[in-house]
């Protein structure tokens, strides 16, 4: 019986371990994705799945554009060996809620090479751009949720209530903010590649209604916060909320400061990593508030 014991926590250690593991590598990937677009290096390997004619790899003049997209692409192998292990730790665990969302993760890897290929294909195309930036986003969302569900089975019967209803209008606001933000970078200086078409969306314009969307969902979170204060409900609901809304702020912070700025890219790589956050923070708001 203890050899059964140990053995079921250490099969609870390595499925926490490959969930982390998929929430970080995600959240790496639109990280290393933004570099490939702020450098200018989206058409470093002109053609997909090949990186030049006759080639998986660059050749030739081996510039520093080149570099920068190959291994972007080479980091997708790293995103396949986490997604296999954990849809493997998951099936051994024997759960099929855990095998399902396992599957989602690991599926949509793939997917997403197919959609960045296509990017490639299309000249770096600002809508399927912003697509494959929002695929990301999903699958970390999926990673943060398998997370949750190692300890916590999804419930019979789906919460319901009025500060459920206020959770998922924060969650559904702050996905608005995600792709309006594509949106606003499809439109502006940052294509990928100098020769890259933009969305003929007016910048100005966008990053207003961006900004509006960033001011509605932060005073949802902040009414969230209220609302679960005064239902007295859990610290780690509480916790969960302001740790959203302390990302919110500073997101908030860095997107205004790069917009007056004119978008240097530093800035702008931090705001990406701060979106992919953004994502993970509001997924986990939105389960805490849901079922704890």
């Amino acid at each position: 019986m203890e050899r059964l014991r140990y053995r079921v926590r250490h099969l609870d250690d390595w499925l926490r371990g490959w969930a982390w593991a998929s929430i970080v590598v995600n959240i790496g990937i639109v990280v290393t994705g933004g570099v490939v677009r702020l450098t200018g290096s989206g058409l470093g390997c002109p053609t997909w799945p090949e990186c030049h004619a006759g080639s998986f790899t660059p050749h030739g003049a081996y510039d520093v554009h080149s570099a920068i997209e190959f291994g972007n692409r080479m980091l997708t192998y790293v995103l396949v060996v986490v997604a296999i292990g954990t849809f493997v730790a998951t099936w051994q665990a024997g759960r099929r809620d855990l095998r399902r969302l396992a599957l989602v993760i690991a599926l949509g890897i793939p997917a997403q090479a197919v959609i960045g290929g296509i990017t490639v294909l299309t000249d770096l195309n600002p809508w399927i751009v912003s697509f494959h930036l929002l695929c990301s986003m999903a699958i970390i969302g999926v990673a943060v949720l398998l997370r949750w569900r190692l300890d916590r089975p999804a419930p019979e019967v789906a919460p319901r209530g009025a500060l459920v209803a206020l959770a998922w209008s924060t969650f559904a606001t702050a996905w608005a903010v995600l792709y309006v933000g594509t949106v606003v970078t499809g439109s502006g200086p940052h294509a990928g590649d100098r020769d890259a078409k933009r969305n003929g969306l007016d910048p100005l314009q966008m990053s207003q209604v961006h900004a509006d969307l960033v001011f509605l969902l932060v005073g949802l979170t902040i009414g969230l916060l209220l609302a679960v204060v005064a239902a007295k409900r859990p610290a780690a609901v509480r916790r969960a909320v302001v740790v959203l809304l302390v990302v919110e702020l500073a997101q908030g912070l860095i997107g205004f400061v790069q917009y007056f700025t004119d978008l240097p890219v530093v800035l702008v790589g931090f705001h990406m990593l701060g979106a992919a956050i953004i994502s993970a923070t509001v997924t986990q708001a939105l389960l805490e508030v849901r079922e704890s």
